[in-house]
């Protein structure tokens, strides 16, 4: 058990390198890994179950502690990144198709990648935790009336049937770890370690059978798409740490709301744009789980090297009570 956890620990720690793995083999043998685009709906349930078993009560006490700093995160997540891919839909020439997943990607909720590169970010990994969990509870809503708002001057967009789906592909599965982590405590604290690298195996697989899917697609634009993405992703950084000192949070949680905001559940957004648009959909959000592992790492690694004096952090929190 001891060497499952540690190569499940092992994998988690180089998630970059397998997603750009897997979307290189998923590009260059797309007749074997297209086969697998039919699992991309169980594989993101299967993620979401994961996240169930480790959410705990003291997730939503944080919610109830803090709620301005948590209003914060969650305003920003669901407000920056849907008008930036709006913004950039109207700048670069794109296909209706590209330009509703490059929408789509956007108006999703926070993804759990944003609580490790928050950790490592030496950022507040409370607050970033609550984030996610609260962003991920809200979008079988927001998420769906956002598409609907922003995306459907290209393509249609089926507000209710994309609300029924993320509550099937994520609130359902999230509810029954959460109850599994309830009435199995010792069967789930022995399959936590191992939880990363279900995590990671869901994640590449779905970007690879996306990639496989869109091969022809992403020879004629990839470079624009992934140019897109990486506007994206980076605007969402820097925008979501602006909106943190903008409302007067500490260095550690403004370090937590940018990388929340940039981060996305990229999964959620490529299961929804196969299911409702097409595969060229759902390219922005595979290239996006792609990018934003490696450039999260890099923003951690630079965030990390800047601290905040405990007099400066009191003072800001004695200011504005956050």
């Amino acid at each position: 058990m001891k060497s499952i956890a540690a190569f499940s620990q092992f994998v988690g720690r180089t998630f970059a390198f397998w997603t750009v793995l897997f979307a290189g083999l998923g590009f260059a043998f797309p007749d074997i890994f297209v086969l697998l685009k039919g699992l991309i709906v169980p594989l993101l349930g299967l993620i979401m179950f994961g996240m169930g078993l480790t959410i705990s009560a003291q997730d939503f006490a944080e919610v109830a502690k803090r709620p301005v700093q948590v209003a914060i995160g969650v305003v920003s997540q669901f407000v920056i990144m849907p008008l930036i891919a709006v913004a950039l839909t109207m700048i670069v020439p794109m296909a209706p198709e590209v330009a509703a997943g490059v929408i789509l990607v956007g108006c999703c909720p926070g993804g759990t990648s944003s609580n490790v590169m928050t950790y490592l970010a030496k950022g507040d990994l409370a607050l970033s935790v609550a984030c996610t969990s609260v962003t991920t509870l809200l979008a079988p809503v927001v998420t769906p009336f956002l598409v609907w708002t922003f995306a459907s001057t290209h393509l249609p967009v089926d507000g209710m049937a994309m609300f029924v789906s993320i509550l099937k592909m994520v609130i359902l599965p999230l509810v029954l770890g959460i109850i599994a982590q309830k009435f199995l405590p010792k069967l789930v604290k022995a399959a936590i370690p191992a939880l990363p690298l279900v995590s990671v195996t869901g994640i590449v697989l779905i970007v690879a059978a996306v990639v496989a899917a869109s091969k022809g697609a992403i020879v004629q634009s990839g470079v624009m798409i992934f140019g897109v993405v990486v506007v994206h992703n980076l605007l969402g950084y820097l925008i979501g740490y602006l909106a943190g000192r903008l409302t007067g949070l500490s260095l550690a949680r403004r370090k937590a709301i940018a990388i929340e905001v940039g981060m996305q559940n990229s999964g959620l957004g490529a299961a929804l744009a196969t299911a409702y648009f097409s595969p060229l959909a759902a390219v922005p959000s595979a290239m996006f789980s792609v990018w934003h592992n490696i450039s999260g790492a890099l923003v951690a690694n630079i965030m990390a090297r800047f601290t905040e004096t405990p007099a400066v952090s009191e003072a800001m929190t004695d200011a504005n009570g956050r």
